[in-house]
């Protein structure tokens, strides 16, 4: 059963994410939200790049990731999960939960330890907003990130199913929610009430500061809420909002050696 787990994640994993690209990209085309200045020739080079070097980096240093960790931890009984011997029904949707809790806490305090935000602010540097921002992220970042999941994973003893339904679920998420998309306004109110929206998100990536540091959330919108950092709309309405950030709006910083390097330049 470990060895099955192990094997079918990454294939899970990669079908998931192709399925959601494929979904989310003729979404955009075919009902777009936003006219976008920058085109996405100019973009998804590098967005998609950085995913291609997060991805071979995460599996150089990680081979088995966080699943690993959760097997690990199972089979040593380690975690509170594993000591309260939490029946499997109630483990994996609660671990879900806790895990997108736990993401939305990293989220908001990557925005307000400077030394984090350097590392951050390249996903928010992006002067468009579509599916390919939700991929972008800086490798360092990305390494941090995967620590501090595995440290999540197994003091809490979370099954490895738990692990595999929440890596679909944040990348999934992530893409829809960086969506260039339109949808009817009565359905988008219904469903930010449970899950994070385009338009809910992209209030995040204002280039004003009050509004970037509000709608941390990547699947459930109810943490936002309950912690006081929701923003339901943009203060300049959601087409005339400027995104990005001021000190990396020239053109040239969608080039991938520019996003390699936008942590340590201060311009």
């Amino acid at each position: 059963m470990t060895d099955a787990i192990l094997h079918a994640e990454p294939l899970i994993r990669l079908a998931a994410f192709a399925g959601v690209f494929a979904l989310m990209a003729a979404w955009e085309v075919l009902a777009p939200r936003r006219a976008q200045s920058l085109p996405r020739a100019r973009r998804w080079p590098s967005n998609l790049g950085i995913l291609a070097l997060d991805a071979a980096l995460v599996r150089v240093l990680f081979p088995v990731a966080a699943v690993g960790a959760a097997l690990w931890a199972e089979a040593r009984g380690i975690g509170l999960f594993q000591l309260l011997a939490m029946p499997g029904w109630l483990a994996v949707p609660l671990g879900v939960v806790l895990l997108d809790l736990a993401i939305w806490a990293q989220h908001l305090v990557f925005h307000h330890v400077p030394l984090l935000w350097r590392l951050h602010r390249m996903h928010h540097a992006d002067t468009e907003f579509d599916v390919t921002t939700g991929l972008r992220f800086h490798p360092v970042e990305i390494v941090l990130s995967m620590l501090i999941k595995i440290a999540i994973v197994v003091a809490l003893g979370l099954p490895a199913v738990a692990v595999v339904l929440f890596e679909v679920l944040l990348n999934a998420t992530s893409q829809f929610s960086h969506g260039n998309v339109r949808m009817p306004a009565g359905l988008e109110r219904g469903l930010r009430r449970l899950v994070v929206t385009p338009e809910m998100h992209r209030v995040h990536h204002s280039i004003h500061r009050h509004e970037h540091n509000s709608n941390f959330g990547f699947c459930l919108s109810v943490w936002d809420r309950l912690f006081g950092t929701y923003v339901a709309q943009p203060a300049g309405g959601h087409e005339a909002m400027q995104l990005g950030l001021e000190k990396f709006r020239d053109a040239s910083e969608a080039r991938l050696d520019r996003l390699l390097t936008q942590p340590f330049r201060e311009r």
